[in-house]
């Protein structure tokens, strides 16, 4: 027994030491840029963020440190998969016991050596998947006694910034209902990302529309085709949106967006960038989009000579705003050389390089001279991003690019954390089930514009088109309650997703319930009278 025991903790090692494999030797790294001291950075950003900030890091690094820095970065996809592939890592080295534990108080605190772990910092993507890496990996250590310790192993370490420092830089801690950085400092906010529409005007034109001012206006019938929207379960930024819109509209309200939008899709994308680039090419009429890409699409545009064509706007009250942090990994090769990258990122100059012009356009001309006696500002690239050091909206607003203050259009409205209920329901109703959501919308604006189709039937058809399944929970004696989807039951319908063999059944389960009700719809547009609405279990105990 002994002996079998053995051969399964060396084979979990095993797996475990693998997992870490593809995150050291298969994810892209960029061509490095400079020479000297060598800083590896893992990121979702796009290149042109990546080449802007490697060159004016190396070159604030060597006017203050005499050095220049060979920036590494490594690429291996969005922010959840570089999550996913960093907790692999941990494991493993935890695994391989590459940490000491450290009395503090009445616990232990695991300490990892420069060099455990690959890389130095996280640059990019949201304040939800830094607050992940912050939470960390939950884990069994043996103490020195030999006792079993049940612990979280936070993947990133506290940033180190005093208090004047981040006064300096933040102010108040706080843009709507979200923080700026971590209040114990575990990520910090070195940029803010809204999530708007962006919109083709002479689409807009062409269909009898007025460009959007609110996410109800992609309700719009007439936007049956149009629509170009990420899938919520491949694109963190986009669930973050669909959370921050049922928020603000509320359970009932906001479900309808969401499934009216659904039913407008012309499809439903695993990249984030897409949409923008096919609104700007007439492909779809709008879309979601990250600011940045929806400007800098927009700009795009403007610079190829149609300065009219595209808009994006963040409809006001409504828009989510958000930290794109850095964190600085626990067990990196250089802990000093990564907080001298935060400090420049959080920098006059760093913050310059998210909003001025381009120092090689003309307009980039003027830019203001920083601390150091350079220009700042980015050398080729207009990143179009939304800085978030205060002062910089006091001191420079007159050079950004885009005249927005991010502090003031933020709404107040806390994202309610259905993120889950997203990720389920929008992947049954509107992508899995695409065609037949389509079809059934498309059915229900037809009947809506003819004045002779029953009232009473398009009030049915409606009705099906937004009603949800009920979910069977088992209670402790075995009973089993067929429970709704509501806001006052959301929890204890999400957590019946926590198996991963029941989340499987229950999502074939409500996909065919959505698109029973669709049939339904269509078999009534074409009758013009009612149908029975066959309400079944959607899953087994």
């Amino acid at each position: 027994m002994h002996g079998t025991r053995s051969i399964l903790a060396a084979a979990l090692l095993a797996m475990l030491v693998l997992l870490g494999v593809p995150f050291v030797t298969h994810m892209e790294s960029d061509q490095p840029t400079g020479g000297g001291r060598r800083l590896i950075i893992i990121t979702p950003h796009v290149e042109q963020i990546r080449e802007e900030f490697a060159r004016a890091f190396s070159a604030w690094h060597e006017r203050h440190y005499g050095e220049p820095v060979n920036v590494d970065y490594r690429t291996p996809g969005g922010t959840s998969e570089i999550r996913r592939q960093l907790e692999a890592e941990y494991r493993a080295r935890l695994a391989e016991h590459r940490f000491t534990l450290e009395k503090r108080g009445d616990g232990y605190v695991v300490v990892m050596e420069p060099g455990t772990i690959g890389v130095d910092l996280m640059f990019g993507g949201g304040s939800y998947d830094h607050g992940r890496l912050a939470r960390g990996v939950r884990t069994t250590l043996t103490g020195p006694d030999g006792e079993a310790i049940e612990t979280s192993v936070p993947m990133s370490i506290p940033a180190g910034l005093d208090e004047k420092e981040l006064g300096d830089i933040f102010g108040d801690n706080r843009i709507g209902t979200q923080h700026l950085y971590d209040p114990d400092q575990y990520w910090i906010g070195t940029a803010l990302s809204s999530f708007g529409i962006v919109y083709n005007r002479d689409a807009y034109a062409r269909l009898g529309l007025e460009p959007p001012t609110s996410f109800n206006d992609l309700t719009d019938p007439r936007l049956r085709g149009w629509l170009a929207l990420a899938d919520p379960r491949q694109s963190g930024s986009i669930t973050t949106t669909f959370d921050s819109i049922l928020g603000n509209h509320g359970w009932d309200d906001g479900w309808r967006i969401l499934r009216e939008m659904c039913g407008g899709a012309r499809y439903f994308t695993n990249a984030s960038t897409k949409p923008p680039a096919d609104v700007s090419s007439g492909d779809a009429a709008a879309g979601l989009a990250i600011d940045f890409y929806g400007r800098g699409q927009a700009q795009a545009v403007a610079d190829a000579g149609d300065p009219d064509r595209m808009g994006y706007i963040d409809p006001p009250g409504e828009v989510y705003i958000d930290a794109d942090p850095i964190s600085i990994l626990r067990g990196g090769p250089d802990p000093e050389l990564a907080r001298r990258f935060l400090r420049f990122v959080l920098s006059e100059e760093g913050q310059a390089l998210w909003q001025f012009p381009a120092l090689s356009g003309p307009d980039g001309a003027d830019n203001p001279v920083g601390a150091d006696g350079e220009p700042m500002g980015p050398r080729v690239h207009e990143l179009r991003r939304m800085p978030i050091r205060r002062s910089m909206y006091a001191k420079y607003f007159d050079y950004f690019r885009d005249k927005v203050v991010p502090f003031e259009i933020a709404t107040n409205v806390a994202n309610p954390g259905w993120r889950t209920g997203v990720q389920m329901m929008m992947g049954a109703f509107g992508i899995d089930s695409a065609r037949r959501c389509r079809a059934a919308w498309d059915a229900i604006g037809r009947a809506e514009a003819d004045e002779t189709f029953p009232r009473d039937v398009l009030a049915e058809m409606h009705a099906r088109f937004l009603v949800f399944p009920e979910t069977p929970i088992e209670g402790e004696d075995g009973s089993v309650t067929m429970t709704p989807f509501t806001e006052a039951t959301y929890r204890v319908v999400r957590n019946t997703w926590r198996d991963p063999v029941r989340k499987s059944r229950l999502r074939i389960a409500y996909t065919a319930f959505f698109r029973d009700r669709y049939d339904e719809i269509l078999e009534m547009a074409r009758k013009r009278s009612m149908v029975p609405m066959s309400v079944r279990p959607t899953d087994t105990p």
